[in-house]
């Protein structure tokens, strides 16, 4: 059983940053993968970035390279999505999720856990 409770979310200007934090209860955090997803609207669920137990690995799709970064500190039972280099484009509801998985997955359906999602919106 995973609670996900995610923050940090706000208005930006373009070009700016933000640091997500999805904050996680549950004794076997270590052992879920990790992952952000966005959903924008009038726009499907987009899978944004995922992150395996020990914070080795990770994915993020071509639109946020270079410019967003998924970890997490298991010890803190946190994952984090820091994004610099804000775009309108950008502008989502980001949710946090749980997949009970030891490779990274992507899809949407893999992950049993959600978040409640925190609104990003960056202006131009």
């Amino acid at each position: 059983q995973v609670q996900l409770v995610e923050s940090g979310g706000g208005l930006v200007q373009a070009g700016g940053s933000l640091r997500l934090s999805c904050a996680a209860s549950g004794r076997t955090f270590s052992s879920y993968v990790m992952g952000w997803f966005r959903q924008a609207p009038g726009k499907e669920r987009e899978f944004v970035a995922a992150v395996t137990w020990s914070g080795a690995s990770t994915y993020d799709v071509d639109s946020v390279k270079g410019r967003f970064t998924i970890s997490r500190d298991n010890a803190k039972n946190t994952v984090y999505l820091q994004m610099t280099s804000l775009k309108p484009e950008d502008t989502a509801v980001y949710y946090c999720a749980a997949a009970r998985a030891v490779v990274l997955v992507t899809t949407a359906g893999r992950y049993g856990y959600w978040g409640q999602g925190t609104q990003v919106t960056v202006s131009s």
